[in-house]
């Protein structure tokens, strides 16, 4: 009995074994399988996603380790020759200043990602926050909200890492791109004054201007607070009509936007995605949930790793970036 016994546990850690090994060689195979389905594969719709996905990071590599770089670019060249945007007709938009700041949150779950909404009643609370360390690194979305005393904020616009004199900051958003105002005031600016740059801001009664302007359009329209992102499709929504073709041309990603209703009410949205099941949202969603939400004029902001969102003393939505909250360079936040 006592050497049949033993037989039998051989054979069961035999077996085990056995199941490890074929387990991890699935893993292995899978692994390296995977990602020539993907970019050699018939799924077409698959492949062009996971390019645009990928060319919206920083490891642009991903894709053109499989793929030449022509085949690149010509799916991401669909996304620009789709790109159309009307002008703003800022008179549409009533602002009524009752001078309280009111905030709703909702929450979006989806099989595909999580979102985070907060809307801001009063328009004019609404100011753009800068690094306080500009050409050496950003700050995160939470420190620059904290330093202005503010009750909410999201991540802004785009930001550069390498300085005037060759030094490589990476990842830590040491500049801003394009103009950043505040209060009235250019704290940055790497455009001519009569140079068109994609700009997301408010005029000083609290209308949300989206497109592309020159700084001296924007002085004329008296906007206070403004940021940079530009890109293609960077504008969501003008005048109530959507701006995107197609499902955007970025792929799947975490997502920062900010809109506004006609009568006045600001939304803010950021998507979380990058994880192992929820990938996160097309520019088409978010434009989607923006229009659903009763924006009249909406933008795309800074998105993937850098995509944050505080409320009420803390960040409420999951950054993708490996070590939490990214240093960006400009916030939209609320004051108290």
């Amino acid at each position: 009995m006592k050497k049949r016994r033993e037989k039998m546990q051989k054979k069961k850690k035999l077996s085990f074994k056995k199941f490890i090994l074929f387990f991890l060689f699935q893993i292995v195979f899978l692994l390296i399988t995977t990602p020539f389905w993907i970019f050699k594969g018939p799924f077409k719709n698959v492949k062009d996603t996971m390019v645009e996905s990928i060319m919206a990071t920083r490891h642009k590599y991903l894709a053109t380790i499989f793929l030449s770089q022509s085949e690149v670019d010509s799916i991401i060249s669909k996304s620009i020759s789709n790109a159309k945007t009307d002008s703003q007709d800022t008179t549409q938009i009533k602002v009524s200043d009752n001078g309280d700041v009111n905030i709703s949150r909702f929450d979006i779950h989806t099989a595909r990602f999580d979102g985070y909404i907060l809307e801001i009643n009063n328009p004019k609370s609404v100011k753009v926050g800068m690094t306080q360390k500009l050409g050496k690194v950003g700050q995160t979305t939470s420190e620059i909200a904290e330093e202005n005393n503010a009750v909410a904020a999201i991540n802004g616009g785009a930001f550069r890492d390498s300085s005037n004199d060759g030094k490589i900051y990476e990842g830590t958003g040491a500049f801003p791109g394009g103009i950043v105002l505040s209060d009235g005031k250019l704290l940055f600016s790497d455009a001519k004054d009569d140079e068109l740059v994609d700009v997301t801001g408010f005029t000083k009664d609290g209308i949300l201007v989206v497109g592309k302007y020159t700084y001296n359009q924007l002085k004329k329209m008296d906007v206070t607070e403004a940021l940079s992102f530009g890109g293609v499709n960077s504008t969501l929504i003008v005048n109530g009509k959507p701006q995107i073709q197609d499902d955007g041309g970025q792929g799947l990603n975490p997502r920062t936007a900010i809109g506004q209703k006609e009568n006045g009410t600001v939304i803010m949205l950021v998507i979380d995605g990058r994880g192992l099941v929820k990938n996160g949202a097309t520019l088409r969603e978010i434009q989607d949930i923006m229009l659903k939400m009763g924006a009249w004029n909406a933008a795309n902001l800074d998105g993937g790793s850098s995509t944050t969102m505080y409320y009420n003393g803390s960040v409420i939505n999951n950054p993708s970036n490996w070590d939490g909250e990214r240093t960006v360079a400009t916030a939209f936040y609320v004051e108290k």
